[in-house]
């Protein structure tokens, strides 16, 4: 069975708890530790000494790669109610792209320090 690459944003009241937790993980299975992050779902953080600053300016590229730049806002994009199975019924007859949203966010960008 293929391993995909998973991403995982850890958030916490204190550096001190961010580390046990990873610490904690790793027991479990091993992990790697990006640092901290410059993108996350198509949103870019940039920290300065007078905060953080997030903007969407990856996201619309991220969107047309996908092919989905034609698509319609929703306010609430799944219905309410939804039901969520892990029983396959409608798969997507091409994931890559939609796998290409979250994956390419923990690769190197031409925008990374």
């Amino acid at each position: 069975m293929q391993s995909l690459p998973t991403k995982l944003e850890l958030l916490g009241a204190s550096e001190a708890s961010i580390q046990e937790v990873k610490q904690y993980l790793h027991h479990l299975f091993t992990i790697k530790d990006l640092g901290i992050a410059k993108y996350f779902l198509g949103l870019e953080i940039a920290r300065s000494p007078q905060g953080i600053a997030i903007t969407q300016t990856k996201y619309k590229d991220l969107v047309k790669d996908a092919g989905l730049d034609g698509a319609k806002s929703a306010t609430c994009p799944l219905p309410a109610g939804i039901k969520f199975s892990t029983e396959a019924e409608n798969v997507l007859p091409n994931p890559e792209p939609y796998k290409r949203l979250i994956l390419d966010q923990t690769s190197p960008t031409p925008h990374s320090n």
